[in-house]
């Protein structure tokens, strides 16, 4: 593979995650760090480590979980319709420490801040302006500018995108870990 297009369905990207869920682990501290720690930071870190470059093709919402996959891509291709947002603070708690880390190193600190303490909702071409979204196309046109995107960088070396990706990833720096009581 030289390019991989991460896309959702059914007319959104990612909504977020599943609130009908929280009540089962949102007042149990050691299944809340488990859930952020292990699984949606292992699926987040897959994407952040993976060599191939990854084109985000964002339509309609693009919230919370689906900001911080946006965040794990290289490139974010949205339609003019879409919208992004991390309104977790409206359900009485906090992002995740890295997950907010990850927002922050892509959407920028003011924006990660007007997204968390705000649950400010943007909407693409502001996204654009900035610099989270490479492209705002027409929605019709969204999944040919991830095509065209994901060709433009097959056509080049594959080793010299690896080896970008690894020097990106190091000028990045290492995701803080979370505090003891960051789930308290």
């Amino acid at each position: 593979a030289r390019c991989v297009i991460i896309a959702g369905e059914g007319g959104a990207f990612c909504a977020g995650g599943d609130i009908a869920e929280y009540p089962d682990f949102r007042f149990d501290a050691a299944a809340l760090r488990d859930f952020h720690e292990a699984d949606v930071w292992g699926g987040l870190s897959a994407l952040l480590d993976c060599d191939v470059p990854v084109v985000a093709r964002i339509e309609g919402a693009c919230m919370g979980a689906g900001v911080e996959i946006a965040a794990c891509c290289d490139l974010r291709v949205a339609g003019a319709a879409a919208r992004f947002g991390a309104p977790i603070a409206r359900l009485g708690f906090p992002m995740a420490p890295r997950e907010a880390w990850l927002v922050r190193q892509a959407a920028g600190d003011a924006t990660a801040r007007e997204l968390l303490l705000e649950a400010a909702v943007l909407d693409a071409a502001t996204a654009q302006a900035r610099g989270f979204v490479q492209r705002v196309l027409p929605d019709d046109q969204v999944a040919a500018g991830a095509i065209d995107a994901a060709r433009r960088i097959a056509r080049l070396a594959p080793q010299a995108a690896r080896l970008n990706k690894q020097t990106l990833r190091q000028l990045r720096g290492p995701a803080p870990v979370a505090a003891p009581d960051a789930y308290a």
